[in-house]
């Protein structure tokens, strides 16, 4: 069997799971919000509403019916788009989501781009001089950015740049003086299709500092990557037969060895992408960001 053929085959098989593994995933957090200890309308109402007033609700959220006929209507709003209405506000879930996901994607993408530069940076310092005095400086970056506690980082740099020199806003996504712009979403985005610079300057000076620090703690993963592949690619064949063709040490890095070791760290980038929301957890409840991980927080 030629690889295409593997690969149609192995996709095949994993698009047809992939059906199944929703279901299952759906019918844990179904189970999940069933055994959870409290009830929806004790923290809606209070336990001291009345009986009459705590029948209605629970009739309203459908509560009041057979675990199955739950289960099957939850599964039901389920494919049709019907996230339900949020318990904290009263609100659809799914336009909670609307609003907050251009938040936690306007974050993640800018910290991505923080993380790859700044990772990069130390992951290609060092490498005229292995075991240097830049080197060793670049490794000791990668460890301790990546070994860092999130929160502990978002409250000092909270700390030392809004609270104490006033730098940067302590929290939240826009000034609440202002109104925020109607558009994408994307409030740097809004402010550089209209042409606004009030809004680029709001939203970068609130922007900055939990991209930059989300960014931090990312761009260990990125040196660690590419000082490791890099050093790697240098002891290899090719950059070998390279040196020996008389090629300088510095093309032979820039044009042999790094391409070759830039391709992990692309997967690592992708890879991280998907992480994002998850570790952007702590950074946008500090900080007050209303993305989707301050919303899941909220609730």
């Amino acid at each position: 069997m030629s690889r295409r053929s593997q690969l149609i085959r192995y996709l095949g098989s994993r698009l047809l799971l992939a059906p199944v593994m929703l279901w299952l995933i759906a019918s844990l957090v179904f189970l999940l919000l069933r055994v959870a200890p409290g009830d929806p309308v004790d923290a809606l109402l209070g336990s001291r509403a009345s009986e009459v007033a705590r029948s209605q609700l629970r009739h309203q959220l459908g509560l009041d019916q057979p675990l199955p006929l739950q289960y099957l209507h939850f599964l039901g709003d389920l494919l049709h788009g019907n996230l339900g209405t949020s318990l904290v506000n009263a609100r659809p879930v799914g336009a909670i989501v609307r609003e907050s996901l251009p938040a936690s994607l306007e974050l993640g993408l800018v910290a991505l781009a923080i993380a790859i530069v700044l990772g990069l940076t130390a992951g290609f310092s060092g490498i005229a001089r292995p075991e240097g005095k830049l080197d060793l400086a670049g490794r000791l970056y990668g460890i301790g950015t990546y070994a860092l506690p999130s929160f502990w980082a978002a409250m000092v740099l909270q700390l030392v740049f809004a609270v104490g020199l006033g730098w940067f806003p302590v929290g939240g996504r826009y000034p609440p003086t202002l109104v925020p712009p109607n558009g994408t979403g994307f409030y740097l985005l809004d402010g550089l299709l209209g042409g606004n610079g009030q809004v680029i300057s709001a939203a970068l000076r609130h922007l900055a500092l939990p991209a930059f620090t989300l960014g931090l703690l990312l761009s260990g993963i990125f040196d660690n990557a590419l000082r490791l592949n890099l050093r790697r690619a240098l002891r290899s064949d090719y950059v070998e037969a390279a040196r020996s063709r008389g090629i300088g040490e510095r093309q032979v890095v820039l044009r042999h060895a790094l391409p070759n070791a830039m391709l992990p760290v692309l997967t690592i980038a992708g890879i991280t992408v998907a992480s994002l929301i998850g570790g952007a957890l702590l950074i946008e409840v500090i900080y007050s960001w209303p993305g989707i991980a301050y919303r899941l927080q909220e609730a």
